[in-house]
């Protein structure tokens, strides 16, 4: 495979974008949208590429659809700041030759806290990240966990794009703060009504999944950080649903 475009966005990545840059140099194209980051991700990925856009941020589905549109080349590889590509992923690519194929998902490698997870079903997390521009679009109906839909036939690789979710508990705890919120909106319009009951169980269920029926113990401490803060997103997704229509019926009121 020849003449691939990749795509990143960012903000405030300094601490990511080197690494993934690095790891993606070979290509004949690469672009950054960046949201006005106030760090020095900007001046780092000027030393891997000319091709910088900088964008007001309108959230994940709709900074990758902009970057996107913004490829030259038939085949795009979509990277976040804090992934990297493998260099087994690289040489898989060079030799890719199936005429009939629109798209490739690649596994990410997940790493937390600094170690490898092997369970919690991070261990079967494969995106769309491969990809013929004109066969592909953006889920832009999402806040959140946002990805790529393929036309035609796809496959998966082999080798795996290195993932470096969180690097401390306090980024992460942003993060799920983050995310919930984004949740939270995203389902409003559902209008499912929300008890405390529901978010007790919703909670524990997403504790236990990963902990028990993907043996996230075998993970150690990790994997129960993993399990653990998994069932506190959900409970923060239910209860800022809740929050939302609550406000919404003392206004009606």
């Amino acid at each position: 495979m020849k003449n691939i475009s990749v795509i990143i966005i960012t903000k405030n990545e300094e601490k990511n974008i080197r690494g993934c840059l690095e790891s993606v140099r070979w290509a004949d194209e690469i672009i950054v949208v960046d949201s006005f980051s106030s760090d020095a991700t900007v001046e780092m990925a000027k030393e891997f590429t000319p091709l910088i856009y900088q964008r007001e941020w309108e959230g994940f589905a709709n900074q990758k659809a902009y970057a996107l549109g913004l490829a030259n080349n038939e085949w795009v590889l979509s990277l976040d700041a804090d992934e990297q590509l493998s260099p087994q992923a690289k040489e898989e690519i060079f030799s890719l030759n199936d005429e009939d194929v629109s798209g490739y998902e690649i596994l990410r490698e997940n790493y937390f806290l600094q170690k490898k997870i092997t369970t919690c079903g991070w261990d079967k997390d494969y995106q769309m990240r491969l990809f013929k521009k004109e066969k592909a679009t953006v889920t832009t109906d999402k806040l959140v966990h946002e990805g790529f839909i393929v036309e035609s036939k796809t496959k998966k690789l082999i080798s795996p794009i290195y993932h470096y979710t969180t690097t401390s508990l306090e980024k992460m705890i942003g993060k799920i703060n983050y995310y919930s919120t984004l949740h939270a909106v995203e389902n409003y319009s559902k209008k499912k009504k929300i008890t405390g009951l529901s978010i007790l169980l919703h909670g524990i269920s997403a504790f236990l999944r990963p902990y028990i029926s993907l043996k996230g113990y075998k993970d150690g401490m990790h994997g129960l950080l993993i399990s653990f803060l998994n069932g506190l997103t959900t409970i923060l997704n239910y209860a800022k649903l809740w929050e939302l229509q609550k406000n919404k019926q003392e206004k009606i009121e």
